[in-house]
């Protein structure tokens, strides 16, 4: 049965499996008696018809009920179960079991360098612009897995300039080298109407993450970057927050942009 009574979307879906597999099995077995039926009528086998006929008639009853279980055995309730949050915890055990980190934070998963947020009313996942809906715990979970373990495609060089832009906004020449907090540029880059909801602010902060991880802090023109991490004294709300693939959290207030030499 597929009651998912334990809560626990993982062994719903394997039940379910289970029973989609008898399915299986038992329509195989009645395509195999129609077959027979078929060949016995192509070749005028009368002495045969009847005892097929009946064999033909018994498999169909048998793949009717097989169904009838399998849709009956199905009682779990997805979409309260992405609401609640209990999805949630199975893939962070499921991506733990397979050696990845996965972190809940602010209504999010991380698992660097992917962003999810679980979407209960549509049955799906988006990893970061991207919607999934293979949500059976183990196969997200390898799914994560195997994005993490990809060849980082982060521009780090384009991501600097921008911010070494946004940075000549907000600080005169004169004054170059001094900290401005990274919320504040964030804000610069996403003046245009809407472009705060289609690069939001744990999209940006994720890629301070992988432009510090890259250690690739020259703009092309040769200005260098330093990064500067939160404080005790730094507000909470002016704070950049993610978590690494290790799953580590890691903070971030300001930068600086020094000229070339």
């Amino acid at each position: 049965m597929t009651d998912g009574r334990d809560g626990a979307l993982e062994s719903a879906l394997a039940a379910l499996e289970r029973d989609a597999d008898a399915t299986v099995r038992t329509a195989a077995a009645a395509v195999k008696a129609a077959k027979a039926l078929q060949k016995a009528a192509k070749l005028g086998e009368l002495r045969r018809l009847d005892a097929l006929l009946a064999a033909a008639g018994a498999a169909a009853t048998a793949v009717s009920q097989q169904v009838d279980n399998t849709m009956a055995g199905w009682q779990f309730d997805a979409a309260e179960h992405l609401a609640s949050g209990e999805f949630a915890h199975e893939l962070i055990a499921a991506a733990r079991a397979q050696g990845v980190a996965v972190v809940e934070q602010d209504g999010m998963l991380y698992c660097c360098p992917s962003l999810v947020r679980v979407l209960p009313g549509e049955l799906s996942v988006r990893i970061d612009k991207t919607r999934e809906t293979r949500l059976r715990p183990t196969v997200l979970a390898a799914h994560l897995k195997g994005v993490q373990q990809r060849p980082p495609r982060f521009a780090s060089e384009a991501f600097l300039d921008s911010l070494h832009r946004a940075y000549r906004r907000v600080v005169e020449p004169a004054h170059f080298g001094r900290v401005v907090k990274l919320l504040e540029l964030y804000e610069l880059l996403t003046l245009l109407p809407g472009q705060a909801r289609e690069y939001t602010k744990a999209e940006f902060a994720r890629d301070v993450y992988l432009l510090d991880r890259s250690g690739s802090l020259t703009t092309r023109n040769g200005a260098v970057a330093t990064l500067h991490a939160s404080t005790g004294t730094k507000s909470p709300s002016a704070v950049l927050r993610t978590i690494t693939e290790t799953g580590e959290k890691r903070e971030y207030y300001g930068i600086a942009f020094r000229p070339a030499d």
